[in-house]
């Protein structure tokens, strides 16, 4: 039998051991913390680490958690939450086509047909089996065939009016917007507001690059191409300078010789005219004609008309549902569905559906909870913005909060993979961040988010990764 004091040693000998346990990843971390720091590539740069239980929310180990730093698309992790909440895991669009006017006992509709936008950024989009462009364009063609339209004297609107007409975030810079991946949000949103170019490399460095063909065909927009050949190996260093509702575009920079890559992804600038245009380009091919060139409810209102009053509804376009959104949102980082979705929580909470009124609503919703409204400067809803700026203690509070809601299964299934942990990245121009889940081969869980902001050169990602494997 052991004696008091016998006893006495192995019970403290035991605290010992399991504050020693229970400090080890803690002590790791500010090492490793550390080291990122005291790095020459962080060497101008403000670097954040925030650490929680994610069992309790209590902080393990933070360092310059409450600055507020560009998040780049680590703040999906935030919008999606968001959307999630205030939208349900199980919502999805609608858009509607409708008509105009009477269709005469001849099949002559004297009318339009109306497009009508409701946000959907998946119409068109050749992710999901229902929304595939031929497939919607397919379903357009059988209700309007089944409504006895053989001809139409009028034209095909794309009623783009919801979200009204600032489709740029106004954080976003020149750069970016012209790209695929600063595509401008719209009501009426068709094929992720993208086209594609494909290119082809000059002979030696500085030849001009050829344009080989534009999928699809844009014979309403103008390409001025400026692209030269960069030496081999430089990669894709191409981009599109493209305005939202222009139709002149300029390549610029260089795409390297020996790219693997066909060509560029641009956005299209006025995503509702392109749907209708293609509707009215189906429709000519199957002989069914319009006497008036397709449309927009924008251009309508410029020409000081408006929209024409809905005779008959003809066909509804669901959207998948939020889940299956947000699953591809995270997982590829779809800028466009950030914005989307960020006007949508506005609009489904009474107000204007706009950009600021959408983040303003971001905002709101996890002060409520007790997140302070300063930490969360939010600009957009992609993190493309990079005048956007959050704390990682603000950030690591919503993924915490986010485990206790119905939806967390959807959401935790669209982080990706990363370093063997589920964590959400970001990167924009001298921002690398990530921010998600772990759990270690204990079975101890954890919630980190890393932000690195102005550091200098490539290749931060791993080193950030070592910080992280801290938790390991």
């Amino acid at each position: 039998m052991l004696s008091t004091k016998s006893l006495k040693l192995q019970l403290l000998f035991i605290f010992c051991s399991l504050s020693s346990f229970a400090q080890f990843p803690i002590a790791k971390l500010e090492q490793a913390y550390q080291n990122l720091v005291d790095d020459s590539q962080a060497k101008y740069a403000i670097t954040s680490l925030c650490v929680l239980d994610a069992q309790t929310g209590k902080v393990i180990f933070a360092k310059n958690e409450n600055i507020g730093l560009a998040t780049a698309s680590t703040l999906k992790t935030i919008t999606s939450a968001t959307a999630f909440s205030v939208l349900g895991k199980d919502f999805k669009y609608q858009t509607t086509l409708a008509y105009s006017g009477k269709i005469k006992p001849d099949g002559t509709l004297q009318g339009d047909l109306i497009i009508i936008g409701s946000g959907d950024p998946t119409l068109g989009s050749w992710r999901y089996e229902q929304t595939k462009e031929n497939v919607v364009l397919n379903s357009w063609l059988s209700a309007i065939k089944s409504a006895g339209i053989k001809k139409i004297e009028g034209s095909i609107i794309g009623d783009d009016s919801l979200f009204g007409t600032q489709s740029m975030p106004e954080g976003w810079i020149w750069q970016d917007m012209g790209n695929y991946y600063g595509a401008g949000s719209s009501a009426l949103a068709w094929r992720e507001n993208q086209f594609d170019i494909h290119l082809k490399p000059g002979g030696s460095t500085d030849a001009e690059v050829s344009i080989q063909k534009i999928v699809p065909a844009m014979p309403y927009l103008k390409v001025i191409n400026e692209l030269k050949t960069g030496s081999s190996g430089s990669g894709d260093n191409a981009y599109g300078f493209l305005p939202p509702y222009s139709n002149l575009a300029y390549l610029r920079g260089t795409w390297g010789m020996g790219i693997s890559k066909a060509g560029i992804s641009l956005a299209l600038p006025d995503p509702a005219y392109d749907a209708a245009y293609r509707l009215q380009d189906t429709l000519s091919r199957l002989n069914i004609s319009s006497t008036k060139e397709a449309t927009t409810a924008r251009r309508l209102n410029l020409e000081g008309k408006a929209l024409p009053t809905i005779t008959q509804k003809l066909a509804t376009t669901s959207s998948p549902d939020l889940s299956e959104i947000v699953y591809w949102f995270n997982k590829k980082s779809i800028n466009l569905y950030g914005e989307q979705l960020l006007k949508t929580i506005a609009w489904k909470q009474g107000k204007t559906p706009s950009t600021r009124n959408g983040a303003s609503a971001v905002i709101n919703f996890w002060s409520a909870k007790g997140i302070d409204k300063n930490a969360l400067n939010i600009l957009d809803g992609s993190g493309l913005s990079p005048g956007t700026r959050v704390t990682t203690l603000a950030m690591a509070s919503v993924l915490f909060q986010a485990q206790k809601e119905d939806w967390f299964a959807a959401y935790y299934k669209s982080f990706p993979e990363n370093n063997g942990m589920i964590l959400k990245s970001g990167s924009i121009n001298d921002v690398s961040a990530y921010a998600g889940y772990y759990t270690d081969k204990n079975g101890n869980k954890y919630i980190a988010v890393i932000n690195i902001n102005n550091y200098n050169g490539s290749g931060i990602s791993k080193k950030l990764f070592k910080v992280l494997d801290a938790l390991k």
